[in-house]
């Protein structure tokens, strides 16, 4: 019986051994299976990810350059740079165009875009489509140089880029009561004096708009416009509109 009850004894850690072997081999296959399940990739996570992160670049982007105008790049007045007609005439370069030439991007055609000239330089003013083109306020400008227009507010009239007698709308009008007054060499040299002052302003004037354009960031240069010599024609009178701010000269002491 002793022997029977040591048999017995050492029997009974060896299947408790055998059940800690079994356990160790099942907890060893159920953690292979988890780094099996783990090593199973799936790409669309990280996919959306980056989705996720380009959309809201772009629409920060787009805050960002519009000015708080639009978060989805839904600018009415895009940048140059966002322009397809920049664009082409960034590497096209500047061209030239006759009067003729220029007439033809009037707005009109919708395929085209408009062009107007200041001073001889031509400007895409496509981005004001709303303003220059048919039936906006400043379509008269649109397909011509209407530098003289630009100066002495006549808009139809003056719808050219004759700019001589200009200054006469800043010059003071000639009254016998008050000029009276004056010495011979006193009025030669007032008359010499008002007009070098004259056309001053009217540089100044014209040098508004010349520079508005050329420092806008929503029209862009194109070209300079061709003109063939004598292209001014018969020298135009003042019109009316601008001669009605000129006064008589001053008397002697009142200036």
């Amino acid at each position: 019986m002793a022997n029977s009850d040591a048999e017995v004894r050492q029997r009974k850690p060896q299947a408790s051994s055998g059940k800690e072997d079994g356990s160790k081999q099942g907890k060893s296959r159920s953690s292979k299976s988890k780094i099996d399940d783990e090593d199973v990739y799936s790409p669309w996570v990280d996919i959306a990810r980056v989705l996720t992160f380009f959309f809201v670049a772009s629409c920060a982007l787009s805050y960002l350059i519009s000015g708080g105008e639009s978060w989805f790049w839904g600018m009415q007045n895009p940048p140059n740079y966002l322009q397809k007609s920049w664009w082409e005439n960034y590497f096209r370069g500047p061209i030239q165009m006759t009067p003729e030439e220029l007439a033809a991007f009037d707005g009109k055609d919708e395929s085209k875009p408009i062009y107007l000239s200041i001073n001889g330089t031509i400007y895409d003013v496509s981005a004001n489509r709303r303003v220059y083109g048919p039936g906006g306020s400043y379509n008269i400008f649109a397909g011509v140089d209407a530098s003289r227009g630009f100066v002495t507010g006549c808009f139809k009239e003056d719808r050219n880029g004759d700019m001589r007698g200009v200054e006469e709308m800043f010059l003071p009008l000639d009254d016998y009561e008050v000029d009276k007054h004056y010495t011979a060499d006193q009025l030669r040299q007032m008359r010499a004096e008002e007009l070098a002052a004259a056309k001053e302003k009217v540089h100044d004037a014209l040098k508004h708009w010349v520079d508005f354009f050329a420092k806008s960031k929503k029209y862009h240069k194109v070209g300079t416009l061709k003109r063939e010599p004598g292209w001014q024609g018969k020298r135009k009178k003042l019109c009316e509109q601008a001669g009605q701010g000129r006064t008589p000269r001053k008397l002697p002491g009142a200036e």
